[in-house]
């Protein structure tokens, strides 16, 4: 017997976890990106990261079919963008410092830390899609983390 979906979000609501902005560009060259806090490295040797998209998530198909993609780990300041990017729309980018990274992808400003990763493979695990990709560049610099915990943004005290 499989538990309660409310009570299995209540015990997983209280993993603080980091928060992202996966970026990547679709089939037609536009530049997407959505908020994601289901991400977690695997493996130092290859250096390997995962994410969880769920599969009704308007950026599951471009994640899955996207050669590269990146992971921008937010700062404690971020909580805007982190906002702006957990809704649909298209004007995510509008206002916001990015470039293009070395593998053709969109690399937020100012963030936390970023990778950029050469998809290796993706399976499905219920109602979401779990990418493996391969770290090809990353950058980090010192700031405090943007943290989501028990529904609802927080940030580090030390």
């Amino acid at each position: 017997m499989s538990l309660d979906p409310d009570a299995f979000r209540a015990v997983m609501g209280r993993f603080a976890s980091g928060v992202s902005i996966v970026t990547a560009t679709d089939d037609a060259g536009r530049d997407r990106g959505m908020t994601v806090s289901a991400f977690a490295s695997v493996s130092l040797h290859p250096p390997l990261v995962v994410m969880c998209i769920d599969q009704t998530a308007s950026m599951h198909d471009t994640l899955t079919s996207a050669q590269y993609f990146a992971v921008n780990i937010l700062a404690s300041t971020q909580e805007p963008i982190a906002r702006r990017f957990a809704s649909t729309g298209a004007q995510q980018f509008e206002g916001i410092g990015y470039r293009t990274g070395e593998n053709g992808v969109p690399v937020l400003n100012d963030v936390l830390a970023f990778v950029e990763c050469k998809r290796v493979s993706s399976t499905t695990a219920g109602d979401h899609t779990i990418i493996v990709g391969e770290t090809v560049a990353a950058s980090v610099r010192d700031a405090r983390p943007l943290l989501y915990y028990r529904g609802g943004f927080a940030q580090l005290e030390r």
